[in-house]
């Protein structure tokens, strides 16, 4: 069936289903726990367009109830992963906008950022070819990038007139790559090419075009087979400690290391190890 990520199968607990969505605006699977979601206009290099923008920031809302998912893959169809905003279908139309309705914009794209940063599930980004503009910034907002010798990451917001400060990109790529590579790309909007960006940490490894998807569903499956409540946790602190003190921060894992040791997963770990099994784990 398809149904509004919002509509998505209320469970107990404030829980959600959501393998059976049917995407309007890319392809979207679940198997063994991994949502794969393909951005399919390989004819156009996968440009987003207005819709797209908002039905990939509620699927990522729809995501943080989802009980059926543990960790998300997220890459283009064909040779490139995406080419950023369409030229004819967002393009265009925003030199029509008055201020308001380029406001509405700019904070609709920075809310598919937020969804993306708020969702607990791990994403695990699948990069080939083109990664530009907003598709840099879709790469930048996962958890983990795996690229290929021929990604071409570029935030090419200064080569139409913006600032390179577009959906978080000034807070998120520093953090990344460090303060003056970051400076550089978005002062500059140049590619980077995928044994660069390994290089500075952007990419946490780089994979044959052939075998990239393979490797990122691999990596997502394993963490997907982990304790997918700590690894929710994780993503968290990570998110919110940005903006802590070191004294906050180390308060801050006292309390979200606790709550993980109440978990059963916590549990069935500490038992597997006495008896010299592998821990299956649940997510409970």
């Amino acid at each position: 069936m398809r149904y509004l990520p919002g509509q998505a199968q209320q469970l107990p607990g404030n829980r959600a289903g959501v393998a059976d969505y049917q995407a309007g605006h890319f392809r979207f699977e679940v198997a063994g726990g991994v949502a794969t979601l393909t951005l399919n206009r390989p004819e156009r290099k996968n440009p987003l367009t207005f819709d797209s923008y908002a039905e990939l920031r509620e699927l990522f809302r729809a995501l943080a109830h989802a009980d059926d998912v543990k960790a998300v893959v997220v890459t283009g169809a064909g040779e490139n992963f995406c080419s950023g905003g369409d030229v004819h279908d967002i393009i265009g139309p925003l030199t029509t906008l008055d201020m308001p309705g380029l406001l509405a914009f700019t904070r609709m794209t920075g809310d598919l950022v937020k969804a993306m940063r708020a969702c607990p599930q791990p994403i695990v980004a699948a990069i080939d070819g083109i990664c530009a503009g907003a598709g840099a910034m879709l790469a930048l907002a996962s958890d983990i990038r795996l690229g290929s010798a021929r990604s071409k990451t570029a935030f090419l917001f200064t080569r139409v007139g913006l600032a390179g400060c577009d959906m978080g990109a000034c807070a998120l790529l520093p953090r990344v790559i460090g303060q003056g590579r970051a400076a550089e790309l978005l002062y500059t909007g140049r590619s980077m090419s995928g044994v660069e960006g390994e290089r500075w940490g952007f990419f946490n490894s780089l994979h044959e075009p052939g075998a990239l998807l393979a490797a990122a569903r691999a990596f997502a499956a394993e963490l997907a087979n982990g304790p997918t409540f700590a690894h929710g946790m994780t993503k968290k602190m990570l998110q919110q400690e940005w903006n802590m003190g070191i004294d906050e921060a180390i308060e801050a894992e006292a309390q979200a290391q606790a709550i993980c040791m109440a978990t059963n997963d916590f549990h069935r770990a500490y038992h597997a190890f006495v008896a010299k099994e592998k821990p299956q784990f649940e997510g409970d």
